[in-house]
């Protein structure tokens, strides 16, 4: 059993001296994924890299942490925490400056969005809830790629998958999602 696990499990069952080690545990790391993550996002955007880990955290159980199987189920669920963060507030910013109206989206970019502007975010949010109700997996490693910014084989790391089985999964779910997106518009 690794440190990761005992902590995950001691901080499930409720105690307080492993809720507060997990947290310096992890804290490092969601900190640096969200800093990464921050920094491909557009000018406009005013989220702090510590708002966006402190979110994520109290999202995640804060003191009520739920069951964790291992690491990569701990920095999956982190991703989700994220990755539903940023698209609630591109939503707010989009429902109050621009009226909720859709702008063109170019996803040949799609492994590197460093200049995705709300309109694109909210549409591969949408198009990647289509697809994990099809591929969950999948949809797991296009948001730790896509929304967290692992490398690919972070995240093949983080899922407990081959490296081979990465790059097939995310070439598959980039075309998925490029169609899916384009279908919609």
């Amino acid at each position: 059993m690794t440190e990761y696990t005992r902590i995950l499990e001691g901080a499930h069952t409720g105690e307080p001296a492993a809720i507060q080690s997990l947290f310096e545990l992890v804290y490092g790391e969601l900190r640096q994924l969200a800093a990464d993550k921050l920094a491909l996002e557009s000018a406009e955007h005013t989220l702090q890299t510590t708002a966006l880990v402190h979110e994520a955290w109290l999202r995640l159980g804060a003191d009520a942490q739920p069951e964790w199987h291992n690491r990569g189920h701990f920095f999956a669920a982190a991703g989700e925490a994220m990755r539903r963060i940023l698209v609630d507030r591109a939503r707010r910013k989009l429902a109050l400056r621009h009226g909720g109206r859709a702008t063109h989206l170019d996803l040949d970019g799609i492994d590197l969005i460093q200049d995705a502007d709300d309109d694109q975010l909210i549409a591969v949010n949408e198009a990647l809830d289509r697809f994990s109700a099809v591929e969950p997996d999948k949809a797991r490693l296009v948001t730790l790629r896509y929304f967290i910014g692992l490398t690919l084989e972070e995240a093949a790391q983080a899922m407990g998958i081959s490296d081979s089985t990465a790059k097939r999964w995310w070439t598959y779910s980039r075309a998925w999602l490029f169609r899916e997106i384009r279908r919609n518009r």
